[in-house]
């Protein structure tokens, strides 16, 4: 049997991309600083990179599925074009208030549900507990370690017009979260 692998899980909006809301077009995606060179450094160290992203948008109508995955396959060509890889995107459709026709309801995928990490960690044997997560959301690092991940990470980047708010830090302080304001700070181990 081949050894679980660790894995670097990053939310989309506000990790990968800047957050324009409701980003599905190339022309309006600009990348967080950092954000190639963090997975060039994930895959240096044979981390297995998965992105796990909630997508409201297509519960709410603003975009569809294929417009989603169309907009996925060019940001993986992009982070290509950087010599990084992604290996796999995981979205959920759903909105348990906002969600339209089968898009409404409550389900397991969307953070901070594990479901997402949980299909991840089965498809490419991961090892959760040597895996990290860098989210911008208090909800993305509560699916992480609902899911079992080691070490979550609160990225707010210092390059936008936020900074965490003291129920943020209360809340990241009792998860055990550190918090981050540069993908630099992402620490990864040798596997």
């Amino acid at each position: 049997m081949i050894a679980p692998t660790p894995a670097l899980f990053l939310d989309r909006d506000g990790v990968i991309n800047v957050d324009v809301g409701y980003l599905h077009k190339p022309e309006d995606c600009i990348f967080v600083e950092g954000i190639f060179d963090l997975v060039k450094r994930a895959n240096a160290l044979g981390y297995k990179v998965i992105v796990v992203t909630n997508q409201a948008g297509i519960a709410r109508g603003y975009y569809t599925e294929t417009q989603f995955l169309d907009f996925s396959a060019w940001m993986k060509n992009e982070f290509s074009r950087n010599y990084a890889h992604i290996d796999e995107i995981y979205f959920c459709p759903h909105h348990p208030v906002h969600g339209l026709d089968k898009y409404h309801t409550q389900c397991d995928c969307r953070k901070p549900a594990p479901g997402m990490f949980l299909e991840a960690q089965a498809a490419f044997n991961i090892d959760m507990q040597a895996s990290v997560m860098v989210g911008d959301n208090i909800s993305d690092l509560e699916a992480a370690i609902a899911a079992g991940v080691g070490l979550s990470n609160l990225f707010i980047s210092s390059s936008i017009d936020r900074t965490i708010t003291e129920i943020e830090e209360a809340q990241a302080k009792k998860l055990q979260i550190k918090t981050i304001s540069s993908l630099k700070q992402v620490s990864l181990s040798n596997t």
